[in-house]
């Protein structure tokens, strides 16, 4: 009975000193690196004029990021996380600053350099990523692993729309290195966060296996815990066929007739979801019945998509697209509380980089997926097959991933507790 009396202050997480400094670090960092894409985009497509070369910008990026990934899990396992991050920021500090100093060139001959650095930078993150995740836990205590959660992801959220919309202010100003000079600023700031942070305690994996043979067994650690792996192939799947954003410029234009104006409240609707129920998060989490739950959001993201993609009226548009962000910010929150209570410390790293494999694929595979479908069977219906897909999956995956809809957490020690048995595959 004295279990149901305990209450959570929303502001738990953020009476932890640690706790704020990673906060600080996670929202600098991302602050400059999403001004750093629409920067990076806006002036290659001035130098080319060539969508084409968006495209390759994009495949740029994302093919160092995944594919090195694995292999950043393994390092962050056996090197100290946090100065991995401090290598790491320092590199995206450097590459930033080339692209300023390119930036004073005003000749094609300079497209070369800014895509080297943009690979470099995805080689910096395939690295970062898995690290980050895995110092989280060393930095978060696992009694505040929900609240944090919902802090940090509000964090990123919140960075991820302002970062976009003040650079752009910024370029018109300053010019193209202008920008890389202030995103460098962001970086150098998401450094000194993180170097203030107090060197932690972590398990460093020994053992005589060869690499590959130390990263398959993070995966197969995923793969052999169905919560896990089900949650993120839900998640790959989800994104991967239920995601719009890519094609909201057509609907802004062509179904909606908005224009830009209307163009930057679509796409800043998802993330003014997101940033609600994260919020809602840090009070009442959704870590109870954390598979339930995560199941009843996808559903939801599923069916919100299938409404705008119908939706011919501004205001309905608006409304499905923050609930899709709604939606994702309730399934946002779960996963991370997972991936962080599920895994053991001494396979975080290789675990972190197994997830971060499913998002940089569901993100960047799903919206060359949506392009591609898009131009065969015509917008509308791209996306609503997509929450349709979205749908069956969410069913599926009720319907034979017994461990995941009955997955449930202790609300006070985040203890799992095992509600109801497996059903056989």
């Amino acid at each position: 009975m004295e279990n149901s009396k305990i209450t959570h202050d929303f502001r738990d997480a953020l009476r932890v000193p640690d706790i704020r400094l990673f906060i600080g670090s996670v929202g600098f960092f991302t602050l400059a690196s999403r001004a750093l894409a629409v920067v990076i985009g806006f002036q290659i497509y001035k130098i080319t004029h060539s969508a084409l070369a968006l495209g390759w910008l994009g495949l740029i990026e994302a093919i160092p990021a995944i594919s090195i990934a694995p292999f950043g899990g393994y390092v962050a396992d056996r090197v100290n996380r946090r100065t991995i991050l401090l290598i790491t920021r320092a590199v995206s500090c450097f590459c930033t600053l080339v692209m300023a100093v390119i930036s004073y060139e005003t000749h094609g001959s300079s497209l070369f350099g800014l895509y080297a650095m943009i690979f470099l930078a995805g080689v910096a993150r395939g690295f970062a990523d898995p690290a980050n995740t895995a110092f989280e836990a060393q930095v978060v205590p696992k009694r505040l692993t929900v609240n944090a959660s919902s802090w940090i992801s509000c964090t990123w959220i919140s960075c991820s729309v302002i970062g976009p919309a003040c650079i752009g202010f910024i370029f018109a100003a300053w010019g193209a290195a202008g920008s890389y000079f202030v995103i460098t600023a962001g970086f150098i700031l998401s450094w000194i966060f993180t170097a203030l942070i107090p060197p932690k305690n972590q398990e460093i994996t020994k053992s005589g296996d060869s690499i590959f043979r130390s990263i398959a067994q993070g995966w197969h650690f995923v793969f052999k815990n169905q919560p896990l792996w089900t949650a993120m192939m839900l998640d790959l799947f989800s994104v991967f066929f239920g995601g719009a954003i890519m094609l909201l410029p057509i609907y802004a234009s062509d179904i909606l007739h908005v224009g830009a104006k209307g163009l930057g409240l679509l796409n800043a609707a998802p993330s003014l979801g997101a940033l609600i129920t994260t919020l809602l998060a840090t009070r009442h989490p959704p870590i109870r019945h954390a598979g339930r739950n995560l199941l009843s959001a996808v559903a939801g993201f599923g069916i919100s998509i299938i409404i705008f993609a119908f939706s011919k009226n501004f205001t309905l548009s608006i409304i499905a697209l923050l609930l899709t962000g709604a939606f994702d910010g309730v399934s946002m929150v779960i996963r991370r509380s997972m991936v962080r209570l599920l895994s053991p410390d001494a396979l975080r790293g290789r675990i972190a980089s197994a997830n971060w494999v499913f998002v940089c694929a569901s993100n960047e595979l799903g919206a060359f997926e949506s392009g591609m479908i898009a131009a065969l069977i015509g917008t509308v219906p791209c996306v609503a097959f997509g929450g349709i897909v979205t749908l069956g999956i969410v069913g599926l995956t009720a319907a034979f991933a017994g461990q995941l809809r009955g997955l449930s957490f202790d609300i006070h020690t985040m203890e799992r507790k095992i509600k109801n048995p497996p059903f056989p595959f």
